[in-house]
C-alpha cells in the first residue's frame, strides 16, 4: 500500500435524515471503486496503490453528494503517501482494536 486518504463528507441540508441518506450514496461509490475501505462515525478510510486514483475518488465524492441532492457539500481529507514505499494498513493501525 503506498497511499491512504480519510475523508469525511459533510451536503449542507437541512435535516440528519438527508445528510445520512446522502452520505450512504457517498459510501456506496467509495464501495463501488474495490478499494479496502473502513467506515468510521466521522470519516471513511481508503487505501490503494495508486495516489491519483485516491484524488480522483475524493473529487467524485463531491459529484455523487451533489447529484443526491446536496445544494452546497464540504469535505475534509487527509493523505499519507509514499510513492516509494509502504504505508501502515488500516488493519495495521486499528486492527487489534476490532471487535469480533
Amino acid at each position: 500500500m503506498s497511499a491512504s486518504i480519510a475523508i469525511q463528507v459533510l451536503p449542507q441540508v437541512d435535516n440528519d435524515a438527508e445528510v445520512c441518506r446522502i452520505v450512504d450514496q457517498v459510501i456506496d461509490y467509495i464501495k463501488s471503486t474495490g478499494l479496502n475501505y473502513q467506515v468510521g462515525p466521522f470519516e471513511t478510510t481508503i487505501e490503494g496503490e495508486s495516489y491519483d486514483q485516491l484524488m480522483d475518488i475524493v473529487k467524485e465524492c463531491q459529484h455523487v453528494a451533489v447529484r443526491a441532492g446536496a445544494p452546497k457539500v464540504s469535505a475534509y481529507v487527509k493523505v499519507v503517501y509514499r510513492p516509494d514505499g509502504e504505508i501502515l494498513t488500516i488493519d495495521q493501525k486499528i486492527g487489534k482494536y476490532q471487535r469480533s
